[in-house]
Formats: C-alpha cells, structure tokens, sequence
C-alpha cells in the first residue's frame, strides 16, 4: 500500500496555491473536467514523491460546510478487487464498488472517506463488483 493524496475542496484555487507555496510546495500537475464542471490541482514537496494534496475547484459556486471541503485520503493497493473484499468480509461497507476495475470509495468508523485505486490502472471489470451498487455517500 502507498499513500497518495488528501483532497480539499477550495473556492479560490490561486489563494491556496499561494498558501502552500509558501508553505514550500509546489504544483506537480493540473486537470481540467469541463463535462464535470472541476478543476483538480496536485501539490506537492518538492524531491519528495511521497503524498500530495489534492486541490478540488468545483466551478460552480458551492458553500462548503459540515466538513465538506475536506474530501477524502487516497492509497495505492496492489489488488483492489482483493482488498475491496478483505474489507467486506470484515463487515465494511464498500460505499463506491471498483466497478472499473480501477477505484472504490469505503469509509473509517468516523465516517472519514477512503479512495483506493488499484495499482498499475485498471482491472478487467468483474462481478461481484461490475453490477452492485453505490451506497451511502462516498
């Protein structure tokens, strides 16, 4: 497992860029989702490849609140087919399945929201994960 990112949710990309560049880090890459109406923004310490945080800009105006603009922790699994079902079997919800073989969504007794991308891309779709549905939020 790898660490990968924590995402925040910002109404003013270019103030908290500023913010963390002060703080020493840089912006490592940038995407842009007009269909999805978003900007993501990843920073990071430079020489170091370790975690980054990810800046989520929805365009859309949105008053973030009840902890909203703190989004999730993100960590590479080797497998994520394999650990989606360690994870099941030990009675955790898997909030968004890996359906693509690639990304799934579970969540900390606290409620605090886990991504888990699967190492390498994506896995051929399978069942039981193909067809079985979002739940909750994620």
């Amino acid at each position: 497992m790898k660490f990968l990112h924590t995402m925040i949710r910002v109404s003013d990309p270019d103030a908290t860029i500023r913010f963390f560049n002060l703080l020493g880090l840089e912006e490592r890459r940038r995407m842009e989702n007009e269909a999805g109406r978003f900007t993501l923004i990843f920073l990071g310490v430079p020489g170091d490849e370790g975690g980054e945080v990810e800046l989520t800009h929805n365009w859309d105006p949105e008053d973030y609140s009840g902890g909203r603009n703190f989004g999730h922790l993100a960590y590479q699994v080797d497998d994520v087919y394999a650990t989606c079902q360690r994870l099941m079997d030990a009675g955790v919800t898997i909030n968004r399945p890996p359906r693509d073989g690639r990304m799934a969504f579970v969540r900390t007794p606290d409620n605090i929201s886990i991504e888990l991308l699967n190492k390498g891309g994506a896995q051929a779709p399978a069942e039981p994960w193909s067809s079985m549905p979002n739940t909750g939020e994620w």
